[in-house]
């Protein structure tokens, strides 16, 4: 009844925030997304169930999110704003917050709180890497493994990946220093609160791959990220990192003998953000469709199309049953409880800083 009542009082509510009457509000928006499935699992979560309480309203879809940098750019030096509200990965957010192409908002005040009353900033948490970003879902990197190959005891834990002996045979990794160099000084004995720390000397970033090192010859490389689940389809490695969605097709859609390790999983982000220089009505519009397509219900509706973890802690328990296969979502989850007990989040800052130079040295060792 809580979350009934907070919804039917969402446009009241930003209304009143932001000293906008109904009819002040813009009757349509463009929102930019990404196509596909994940663009549907929006529109069946979000769009849709917005447009059945303001019929008055017209939403259309373009789907440049992967251009959203460069076009916000020009729209903003043409001074013509086309676009009301964009889903970005959060290092793009953090770009356009930081040239002043997206707003910065308070969660409090823009966002709805938890159902048992949480802050809308304490519900979010760490996912709110940016003043701008407004999160949405979370995906990860993890390490899927065939169950046929793995003997009487499946990995629990990361440090499978270097272990040898217990576990014999190909890995398969990606082709780049990010999460690879994290997990090797973890394995290494590096606390998880201090590898960034350590990565960012010299030292560090040798001791990672030297770790690397102890299972290099048996590692295949990969670029695309359907590479990893076919390598494993087709018996070619044991066990490999890939994205947590590829696992879940592979696992769920193609019934293959694959399972799935979460510990140190590496959560990343994508939500929204909402362009600097919109009108007062467009806004109005914007941030009445925001607070009601991030609240607890709708984020965990999403996970009915698609195997991404709401960023919302009181979302995962609502998290359902996904609408075509009928299967139980939670367990495919990043951050179902179960899964998510030993997570890293991508540190983005770090890597903004120290790609360039981790980069070179990590491909300079593969060449070796």
């Amino acid at each position: 009844m809580k979350l009934t009542k907070t919804l039917l009082a969402s446009t009241a509510l930003t209304v009143a925030a932001g000293a906008v009457s109904a009819q002040e509000m813009a009757d349509s928006m463009t929102l930019v997304s990404w196509g596909g499935a994940y663009q549907h699992s929006q529109d069946e979560a979000y769009a849709k169930p917005y447009l059945e309480e303001h019929p008055e309203v017209s939403i259309s879809w373009d789907e440049s999110s992967n251009e959203a940098v460069a076009k916000l750019r020009a729209m903003n030096e043409a001074g013509n704003i086309t676009w009301d509200l964009v889903d970005v990965v959060a290092s793009d957010a953090m770009r356009l917050c930081d040239e002043g192409l997206a707003m910065e908002y308070d969660p409090d005040e823009l966002l709805a709180e938890a159902p048992d009353g949480t802050s809308a900033e304490d519900d979010f948490g760490d996912m709110i890497v940016s003043d701008c970003f407004i999160p949405q879902i979370v995906y990860s990197t993890t390490v899927g493994y065939r169950t046929d190959l793995v003997g009487d005891t499946p990995p629990t834990e990361i440090c499978a990946l270097f272990d040898l002996e217990t576990y014999p045979g190909k890995r398969s990794l990606e082709k780049r220093p990010i999460n690879n160099m994290e997990w090797a000084l973890y394995c290494d004995g590096v606390a998880k609160d201090e590898i960034y720390d350590v990565l960012e000397t010299p030292e560090g970033q040798d001791q990672a791959l030297a770790k690397l090192d102890t299972i290099k010859d048996q590692v295949v490389w990969w670029s695309a990220g359907a590479d990893t689940p076919q390598l494993l389809a087709d018996g070619e490695v044991v066990m490999g990192s890939t994205y947590n969605g590829r696992l879940f097709s592979v696992i769920e859609e193609q019934d293959q003998p694959v399972g799935m390790l979460w510990d140190m999983q590496v959560f990343d982000l994508d939500g929204w953000i909402i362009p600097t220089g919109l009108s007062d009505e467009a806004l109005a519009r914007v941030k009445d469709f925001v607070y009601f397509a991030t609240d607890t219900q709708r984020l965990a509706d999403q996970a009915k199309y698609i195997s991404y973890g709401p960023a919302r802690q009181s979302s995962a328990p609502l998290v359902g049953d996904h609408e075509e296969l009928g299967i139980a979502m939670a367990p495919h989850m990043p951050t179902d409880p179960e899964n998510a007990s030993n997570t890293l989040l991508y540190n983005y800052e770090f890597w903004a800083d120290y790609r360039d130079d981790i980069d070179a040295k990590f491909q300079a060792w593969l060449a070796q």
